[in-house]
């Protein structure tokens, strides 16, 4: 894939925060890796000073540790923070989709049918530009609830949430439950463009219960109380 260059962004530090993030979000650099600065600096053609500009952004955002000594690394991967991220989805996503139901305009309704055409169950090892299509899909349908705290918290906590799926994808997926996400994304479509609030929370909770990150959250767990399932 080829990638932008520096100057088409406002500063390199933009540049470099989005190329490590994909780098991150895509297993380029894998959790708990030690991130090397000075290669990856030359390697997207800029200086260490804006690339650690961006890795003390992305440590904000809870995708980089980095200590007294400069040395940087990505975040590894937790149980509790997998529960976390699933309680506070198992909560919001429903609500985010009830809302849309209500409030949904002409134009969300062409961004959602827009987002879900040729959408797919994530394969193992997606790229990144099938994240990204991923999550267009799910911004669409809670975006179209205009609150905007709403949607603030759920583009939080996706980038998080997309290093537990590419867990949970290392386990092969039977064509079953790939064909139950399809059906459910369809559904979410249909409920929403036809106002009915209860019946997208309905779908978006068994999508929620079911979704990559919750598989991601059992295999964290079960890894963490020593029943030795690799994580």
């Amino acid at each position: 894939m080829s990638q932008p260059a520096a100057e088409l962004y406002s500063t390199k530090a933009d540049y470099a925060y989005l190329r490590v993030k994909e780098l991150i979000l895509a297993g380029a650099l894998p959790p708990g890796s030690v991130i090397p600065q000075g290669r990856l600096a030359r390697d997207i053609g800029i200086s260490t000073t804006p690339l650690r500009e961006a890795l003390r952004r992305l440590k904000s955002e809870g995708l980089v540790e980095l200590d007294a000594h400069r040395d940087a690394r990505v975040a590894p991967l937790a149980a509790e923070e997998a529960r976390d991220l699933l309680e506070m989805r198992r909560s919001l996503d429903p609500l985010a989709v009830a809302l849309a139901a209500e409030r949904r305009t002409r134009a969300d309704i062409a961004a959602i049918r827009a987002a879900a055409q040729g959408l797919r169950p994530l394969p193992g090892n997606p790229a990144y530009e099938q994240l990204v299509s991923h999550r267009r899909f799910h911004a669409a349908l809670y975006g179209a609830s205009h609150n905007d705290l709403l949607v603030q918290t759920l583009d939080g906590l996706w980038d998080k949430s997309d290093r537990y799926r590419r867990l949970a994808l290392e386990v092969e997926r039977g064509q079953a439950a790939r064909d139950r996400t399809a059906a459910e994304h369809g559904d979410l479509v249909e409920c929403v463009v036809a106002g009915d609030a209860e019946g997208a929370a309905a779908v978006m909770r068994g999508h929620v219960d079911a979704s990559l990150g919750a598989q991601a959250a059992w295999r964290l767990r079960k890894h963490a109380s020593g029943d030795g399932v690799d994580a």
